[in-house]
């Protein structure tokens, strides 16, 4: 930014003034139309408009500082940016969410304490100070159950000489070692992460967690994570889990018989809950490029991960690793559309459709000097023909205010058939 110190302005230099202001200007103008309704930093804003507002308190009725003037009042306006109303359809995934959240909330509150009931005449009589397993009969702690606050995982994990545990405790009033490379652990924790994706995006990463545990023997390790540990030796019972809790939220239970080792209380009857909340269903057949990202938005919003897959191009979903890749990308459009934005609006006037592969029966200058028979022989000689459509779209935040500038993400089709989406990992 300058002032009138080091932008001084008379009748003699006033030519040349405006002409450096309008240099700085042009720039500007520049920033905005790149920004496309975006508000990045403009770095010639500052230089522009304060030495067009000198020129102004100058040379106000100067015609060649009133142009300069005008082109300015309208950057400025551009440069705040894009808006648009927000209806309440466009949110209602939020507000279906929060209500369905809070009645969870109270019935996995509900359920957690009438699990722990069902093990309360198994408990040991006190939590702390832990079990001395050095003056206590191991028969007389086998078996018996725990309710563990405050376990800080991943923080206080650490691998031992006879497997991977949580340390509980501490030193001066005993430790538990609650054991996590079981199944006991790993069915209620993936159980809990299947209830954030399909549920529960207000969840943040669980960094402490209850845990109700049954005490199966005793181990001697060093708490420390890393492989060279320099602490001394902790003898410390070991608990494994019966079920997590993460509480204003979810219970998670292990369970043998579960084909995934664990299920979150209330998960059989999340999937007939949301389906009421479903605007969409299914991808139809004759789909357009723009439609399908319009519906890919709405499976994300309406957390329907069986329609986020099937708009995505079956080669993205063969290998375990673009499974996982998928449900990553799953999880960011997840917070992304419960922490920035909340509507994408789809820009038709920007779709562009190329063939990338095969014969572009499209080129009209092409088909004017040829029959159709003509092009249907030489078409056979190409092979597939193969279409990328590229479809761009504007995200806005819950007060209406376009963020970011324009994207855009790629689509396929094979030989006229239906529309999948490539770029499943662009944010909107």
């Amino acid at each position: 930014m300058v002032d009138a110190s080091t932008f001084t302005v008379d009748e003699n230099n006033l030519t040349m003034r405006i002409q450096q202001a309008e240099m700085y200007l042009k720039e500007f103008e520049n920033e905005v139309k790149r920004a496309q309704g975006g508000t990045p930093i403009f770095r010639s804003r500052e230089d522009a408009l304060s030495r067009i507002k000198i020129l102004n308190e100058f040379a106000p009725n100067d015609p060649r500082v009133k142009e300069l003037f005008q082109r300015a009042s309208k950057c400025v306006t551009g440069s705040a940016g894009n808006f648009k109303d927000i209806t309440d359809d466009m949110i209602a995934y939020l507000k279906n969410e929060e209500q369905f959240v809070a009645e969870f909330s109270k019935k996995s509150e509900q359920a957690w304490n009438d699990l722990v009931a069902q093990y309360q005449d198994k408990m040991l009589e006190k939590v702390y100070p832990a079990p001395d397993v050095m003056n206590t009969q191991l028969d007389d702690m086998v078996g018996k159950y725990v309710v563990l606050d405050d376990v800080q995982y991943p923080l206080n994990q650490f691998l031992g000489m006879t497997g991977e545990f949580i340390h509980v405790g501490q030193r001066s009033t005993g430790m538990y070692f609650v054991k996590i490379d079981s199944r006991r652990w790993l069915g209620p924790y993936e159980a809990i992460k299947r209830y954030r994706r399909q549920v529960d995006s207000t969840m943040a990463e669980v960094t402490k967690w209850t845990v109700l545990g049954e005490i199966t023997s005793i181990a001697m390790e060093i708490p420390q994570a890393g492989e060279e540990k320099v602490g001394s030796l902790v003898y410390a019972t070991v608990v494994e889990p019966v079920a997590l809790y993460v509480p204003g939220h979810v219970v998670g239970i292990y369970s043998a018989e579960h084909e995934k080792s664990g299920y979150f209380y209330g998960e059989d009857d999340v999937a007939s809950i949301k389906e009421g909340w479903y605007t969409v269903k299914s991808v139809p057949d004759d789909v357009t490029p723009e439609r399908l990202v319009e519906i890919f938005q709405q499976a994300i919003k309406e957390k329907n991960y069986d329609l986020y897959l099937d708009c995505i191009h079956p080669d993205l979903k063969e290998s375990d690793f673009a499974k996982e890749n998928m449900r990553y990308h799953w999880d960011l459009h997840q917070e992304r559309f419960h922490g920035e934005y909340v509507y994408a609006e789809v820009d038709p006037e920007k779709t562009e459709i190329v063939v990338v592969k095969g014969y572009d029966d499209t080129n009209d200058l092409n088909n004017y000097f040829m029959s159709k028979e003509d092009q249907e022989k030489i078409a056979s000689h190409y092979g597939d023909k193969v279409e990328y459509a590229y479809v761009t779209t504007v995200a806005y935040d819950i007060h209406g205010k376009q963020l970011g500038s324009p994207n855009k993400r790629t689509l396929q089709r094979t030989n006229g058939g239906r529309w999948y989406i490539r770029e499943y990992d662009v944010r909107f």
